[in-house]
């Protein structure tokens, strides 16, 4: 416990450091690119570091069989892929800003969301 405090305690002090590295880490992520896919990637989503989507491709031929509930479902699925990995980035970022320290709704301040 007391070394949680130690940390939070060593965070505080930094607060200025620690406001412009988060600004920096903010916008990597803004930038980064997390691409998730479904069947076998003939469904592609491209999320950013924040998770919001960027980019989705679809293979024609699943365009041409016409079943449009199978393909409503892959492009969820993609899409659900490629916010995980966005959040699995966010959530590293986190760990090496904080030095491991847990602190609520931080990845919120990011747009990582809840994991």
């Amino acid at each position: 416990m007391l070394g949680n405090l130690g940390q939070l305690m060593n965070l505080l002090k930094n607060a200025g450091q620690i406001k412009q590295t988060a600004q920096q880490m903010n916008e990597r992520l803004q930038a980064a690119r997390f691409a998730g896919e479904a069947a076998g990637g003939q469904v592609c989503a491209t999320v950013d570091g924040r998770g919001e989507l960027v980019n989705v491709r679809i293979d024609p031929v699943l365009v041409q069989a016409g079943d449009v509930e199978m393909l409503e479902d892959l492009i969820c699925a993609a899409v659900r892929d490629a916010v995980a990995r966005s959040r699995e980035a966010v959530q590293k970022e986190m760990q090496e800003l904080t030095g491991g320290l847990n602190l609520p709704g931080m990845t919120d301040l990011f747009g990582g969301g809840p994991p």
